[in-house]
């Protein structure tokens, strides 16, 4: 897929907000400082078009960039963030939640994981909580040229055995590095392939 034109549409405070136009949308979402913003800009191409932060838990609303006029790239407000208030959380929790409960533009959902650490039990809790509710998704690993291959390989076997106590089958893993652009040309494909069988 190329991207031609991405552009910032609109922020929403819950999903009956969001724009009711039937583009499909392709939502991504991670812990707090698991490099979300820098990993849509490198997908985009459009530097600054999702707001990188030092301060994690920036993202407090549903954010939606319109790509080729064809669908929607949802960025969402990354969970497990100790600084924002216990309300605020709870807040987002509840936000995050509806949004995946509710929203039937939703197509597929990209699951940020840092590939420099094992699994944490709070990623595994939310792709759970996805899989339960049968939202469709795709593990992506973030920041993969900030750790050796065997390190990041080992964290990704660790997250599959996990996943294997509960999954029949696992969701697509997919390795990515905003840096040098690695595994862009895959995810933007994995849309694209989507998008086609949509409009069939």
């Amino acid at each position: 897929m190329i991207i031609k034109n991405a552009q910032f549409a609109i922020s929403s405070p819950n999903w009956r907000k969001c724009p009711q136009d039937g583009r499909p949308e392709y939502a991504f979402i991670g812990r707090s400082n698991v490099g979300k913003s820098s990993l849509i800009n490198m997908l985009t191409g459009v530097k600054g078009l999702a707001k990188t932060s030092g301060r994690p838990g920036k993202t407090q609303l549903i954010n939606h960039f319109l790509i080729n006029e064809e669908w929607y790239l949802v960025d969402l407000p990354g969970y497990g963030y100790a600084r924002t208030s216990k309300s605020a959380r709870e807040g987002f929790s509840q936000m995050i939640r509806d949004y995946f409960l509710h929203r039937e533009a939703l197509i597929n959902t990209y699951v940020l994981i840092d590939s420099r650490i094992p699994p944490q039990r709070i990623d595994l809790e939310f792709i759970n909580f996805l899989g339960q509710n049968g939202v469709p998704l795709t593990l992506v690993y973030t920041k993969i040229d900030k750790e050796k291959q065997r390190e990041v390989m080992g964290n990704v076997k660790l997250m599959k055995q996990e996943l294997g106590k509960l999954w029949e089958e696992l969701p697509p893993i997919l390795l990515t590095s905003s840096l040098t652009g690695y595994g862009r040309d895959a995810l933007l494909d994995q849309i694209d392939t989507i998008n086609q069988s949509l409009d069939r």
